[in-house]
């Protein structure tokens, strides 16, 4: 199979040879050490990515990205630098760089970051496009998904490097990590990247459900196994058969299907609510929750055959105040989404816009983000939004208490913040739920580990 191919534009000769002993088993490298040098190697032959010095002798990084833009609006560049900052990794992402990484560099984080986006412009290859239209329009539109390990933090270059190896294996995968950390983004790249490729993709959350409901959604119904069911119903495992079953909250799934859902993954086989036959299936399952399952098993909440079925291959996804190193470019691909979706397509961030989301405790991660940015594009007037334009201390029920968010654990910060949001909805637990992006039962859950009185009450 043929190396893909990567140029390194660097002018320091012990960072190019470095890299060389590093990568030079995974790709072949080809290296310059100016502007000029790289464009020559760029017209003798195409590379499949290109990592890109900042400081150049000839020029900035900016200013050769911008000319490789226009000639070639889908290579993947990863802009590099010895001084980096979070206003530079701002600013890069924003002219157009797919990746900002500072010196040292990570030869696992780089060869990580590397292999996504040349896998990624190899998908597009193949892929028909209407002429014009570019990768992030496709991927506003849905024909790619979007990427689960945006970033080059450690945290989440560990992650997708499980995450690979885990895709490859036809087994169950059990999916661990807080509300809005994006799990069922992750669900959705391990089934496109792995052997049910192609086929059914099926998704059910499982919070909120009563047991009928979900017991019904899962294994569907013969005609007149209840009142009602004058149709034969085909389940989501039907559905799902030779793709993949994502089942998001399982931790919420009553006991009596936890040993149903064992069947199917020990036997594949599985019986339609007052069918008399068992039916054959084929689903490779993905659950996830945001609760350990080992804890619940302790406390006889959670079958422990099911945990150990599910255990073999657990991915944990990091929450978002581990890896704030990936904020700027996780806020720059919110802003090209949502400008593009409200006829702005120059949105950018302050210094101090992007300093107070990396101090934020984000305890909704990646969702609350998105949350924040979306409230302060439609509210906002400028391209540019400032650090007043988050509102995150009202978010967090700072301003309101007169407490110093800095000095006070992340707990309390979760617990004002659910109460300043209940206030808000005057006490309806429905509407909070939905405005902090979390189902009704974890939110009960949550208030009631808080021990926070709903208003009205």
């Amino acid at each position: 199979m043929a190396r893909s191919t990567v140029l390194f534009v660097d002018d320091d000769l012990v960072d190019r040879m470095a890299l060389r002993r590093q990568l030079g088993a995974r790709y072949d490298m080809v290296e310059a050490a100016t502007c000029a040098e790289a464009e020559q190697r760029l017209r003798a032959g195409r590379p499949e990515a290109v990592v890109l010095d900042y400081r150049l002798p000839d020029g900035d990084g900016w200013a050769l990205l911008e000319r490789l833009r226009s000639t070639d609006p889908e290579l993947p560049v990863v802009l590099v630098s010895g001084h980096g900052t979070i206003e530079l990794a701002v600013e890069s992402m924003g002219r157009g760089a797919d990746h900002f990484l500072a010196k040292p560099l990570d030869p696992d984080a780089l060869a990580a970051i590397l292999e996504r986006c040349i896998q990624e412009r190899q998908l597009r290859k193949r892929a028909t496009e209407p002429a014009g239209q570019s990768s992030r329009s496709r991927e506003r539109d849905g024909q790619i998904r979007p990427d689960p390990f945006r970033g080059a933090s450690p945290a989440i270059s560990l992650l997708a490097e499980r995450a690979r190896k885990v895709a490859a294996a036809d087994r169950p995968v059990l999916l661990i990590g807080e509300t809005g950390c994006g799990k069922g983004v992750l669900a959705r790249w391990l089934h496109d990247n792995g052997a049910q490729s192609g086929e059914p993709f099926v998704e059910l959350n499982c919070a909120g459900l009563k047991t009928e409901l979900l017991e019904n959604e899962l294994f569907g119904h013969a005609k007149g196994a209840f009142t009602g069911a004058g149709e034969t119903k085909p389940g989501l495992l039907e559905v799902a058969d030779g793709g993949t079953l994502f089942l998001d909250e399982i931790a919420d799934m009553d006991r009596a299907i936890q040993a149903k859902l064992l069947k199917v993954l020990e036997e594949q086989t599985f019986r339609r609510l007052g069918g008399v036959r068992d039916r054959n299936v084929e689903v490779r399952l993905i659950a996830a929750s945001q609760q350990p399952l080992d804890r619940l098993v302790r406390a006889k909440l959670f079958r422990r055959d099911l945990y150990f079925r599910l255990n073999t291959l657990t991915l944990e996804i990091p929450p978002l105040r581990e890896r704030w190193e990936d904020i700027p470019a996780l806020a720059a691909y919110f802003l090209d989404r949502l400008g593009h979706e409200v006829g702005q397509p120059d949105l950018g961030l302050s210094a101090d816009a992007v300093e107070a989301l990396t101090r934020h405790a984000w305890p909704g991660n990646i969702r609350e983000l998105r949350n924040v940015l979306e409230r302060a594009v439609l509210l906002g007037a400028a391209d540019t939004l400032e650090a007043d334009d988050l509102q995150l201390e009202s978010a967090l029920g700072g301003g309101p208490t007169g407490k110093d968010t800095a000095s006070i654990t992340l707990a309390e910060l979760e617990r004002l913040h659910i109460r300043d949001v209940l206030e808000r909805q005057r006490g309806s637990m429905s509407r909070a739920a939905q405005t902090l992006g979390i189902s009704r039962s974890t939110l009960y859950e949550k208030v009631k580990r808080h021990g926070i009185e709903p208003p009205g009450r």
